[in-house]
């Protein structure tokens, strides 16, 4: 007899159902058990069988496992209680939350590595891995906000609040280090209060919106001076000097037309270089010129992904000290040619005109055999002057020895300081540029003769006054005993005094505050610290 009825859809036991998903026995029961892959039935021997849809599910739930649903969120697209694709969508958004996490730990680690953290550093650093894009901001909004409290500078607080911190997904170690130090620096008491400082100063002299117009002129202005000062600074120029007179000038009328009505109520900004202009724009300058608050901005540009601006402590140094210098156009080359018309009268007699040269050789003697004890095993060491070592404080005793030389001769280029003299032998090469210094100034009549506005006598004491000075750097930084010449150093400091008297102390200028000197100190020494060595 023909059985004619069709086959029914294959069976499977829970091991053949394994071995065709490549799951193990024991994971198949688990999800079947919680309905993932219910049994379609049960042998006559009560074992459970499962038809061909049970592959099909198991499939597509290994898959939804593997990109990390969970089992519930598995069950539910599976029994279509909610889509795939809305399903999948909703956790490529958290996938994507998570991952975002995860860089911005890397970033964390490998900063805090780099850094060699300490344990209170990696604390803070975590914190920043918890903390959503908006708390982020609303530190920086807090900052902001309690620095300018009570402040009328509703243009200002604006611009500060715009300009918040967006860390990106996948930051890199820089970035994480940016804001590692922004995080530090918005709880700085002294950053509150520079930031404090300006919206003040913005409350009484800018108007209440930031026009476009005018932060561009403002970016025009920095990029001018900055470029001035820069090429001033590239030339060896002092800020305190006649010479940065020309450089002030050109600043302040390129500043001028920027005042009219933007920082300064319309009628009342000045008109002219003076006085009054000079005045106006170091207070400007010293204003905005608090480190903590430059920084906050770069840290700003730098976690943004930004240009960083270049720092302007440098530059913005130089011109204030040049305005401090230089007051009023020429007022400080008319006080130098009051200076130079004055007679030596009263001078000591090392100082005299007829004996000023003399007194030249016997210093210029003193310090070469402070030169020539030195060996090429200090030439690394470092001295009073910080941007010099000693090999460097001695190519500038060679220097100015040829300058000065060239100046008395009238020679049509001078030395540049940045040339090697030294060669391989630095006690030559000074022995040298003092014998050539020497034989310009024992010129007949070159005490008397007039280089400019000054007299020849004013210039071989200019060369004492660095050969004293400098010499003191060199027998200090190796060990050599510092009173080579005290007699004289003494003489010189009333001149030094009177020259140097009302230049400005400032990290820009030529001279740091003056020092105290100990009780028993020598000459030089006492000349050292009033020109702002640590004695």
């Amino acid at each position: 007899m023909r059985n004619d009825t069709p086959p029914g859809p294959p069976e499977f036991t829970i091991g053949e159902l394994a071995a065709r998903t490549g799951l193990s026995v024991k994971l198949v029961r688990h999800w079947s058990d919680l309905g993932i892959a219910p049994p379609a039935g049960r042998s006559a021997s009560g074992y459970r069988r499962y038809g061909p849809e049970a592959v099909a599910r198991l499939d597509l739930a290994r898959t939804l496992r593997d990109l990390g649903l969970g089992l519930a969120e598995i069950r539910g697209v599976l029994d279509r209680e909610q889509g795939l694709a809305e399903t999948a969508a909703v956790h490529a958004d958290a996938l994507e939350a998570q991952i975002r996490t995860l860089r911005l730990q890397l970033a964390v680690l490998r900063s805090a590595g780099r850094r060699g953290s300490t344990a209170e550093e990696l604390r803070v650093l975590t914190e920043l891995t918890r903390m959503s894009a908006a708390e982020r901001e609303e530190t920086i909004r807090t900052f902001v906000t309690g620095a300018l409290d009570g402040v009328d500078a509703p243009g200002y607080r604006d611009a500060l609040l715009a300009a918040t911190p967006d860390l990106p997904a996948d930051p890199t170690a820089e970035q994480v280090d940016a804001w590692f130090e922004l995080s530090a620096l918005v709880r700085d008491p002294a950053v509150s209060a520079g930031l404090r400082a300006m919206a003040e100063y913005a409350a009484e002299h800018s108007p209440s919106v930031h026009k476009k117009e005018h932060v561009r002129a403002a970016e025009r202005m920095t990029d001018f001076w900055v470029r001035r000062v820069s090429a001033a600074m590239a030339d060896g120029l002092a800020p305190d000097s006649p010479s940065a007179d020309d450089v002030v000038g050109a600043v302040v009328a390129e500043w001028i037309p920027t005042q009219e009505g933007v920082t300064r109520p319309a009628g009342t900004a000045p008109r002219t270089d003076g006085a009054e202009a000079r005045g106006l724009l170091l207070e400007q300058l010293e204003t905005a010129a608090d480190p903590g608050v430059e920084r906050y901005w770069q840290l700003i540009c730098l976690i943004n992904g930004l240009p960083v601006p270049p720092r302007l402590a440098a530059p913005g140094e130089w011109l204030m000290t040049a305005l401090r210098a230089n007051p009023a156009p020429g007022a400080l080359a008319a006080r130098n040619e009051a200076l130079y018309d004055s007679d030596a009268e009263g001078a000591s007699v090392a100082l005299r005109p007829d004996r000023i040269v003399e007194t030249c050789a016997t210093v210029l003697g003193a310090v070469g055999k402070l030169v020539a004890g030195v060996g090429p095993d200090r030439f690394r060491d470092p001295t009073p002057c910080a941007d010099w070592d000693v090999r460097a404080l001695l190519g500038h005793l060679v220097w100015e020895n040829l300058i000065w030389a060239g100046l008395a001769t009238g020679a049509d280029t001078l030395p540049d300081a940045d040339v090697d003299r030294l060669g391989g032998d630095h006690v030559a090469a000074f022995r040298d540029a003092a014998a050539e210094t020497l034989t310009a100034f024992g010129r007949p009549g070159l005490p008397e003769e007039r280089f400019g506005p000054a007299p020849g006598w004013r210039m071989v004491e200019q060369l004492l006054i660095e050969m004293l000075v400098h010499g003191w750097d060199l027998a200090r930084a190796t060990g050599q005993p510092t009173g080579f010449a005290p007699e004289i150093a003494d003489a010189v400091l009333p001149s030094v005094r009177e020259i140097y008297g009302s230049l400005p102390r400032t990290a820009g200028g030529s001279f740091a505050p003056e020092r105290r000197a100990p009780r028993d100190a020598n000459g030089n020494d006492r000349l050292a610290a009033y020109l702002g060595r640590e004695v």
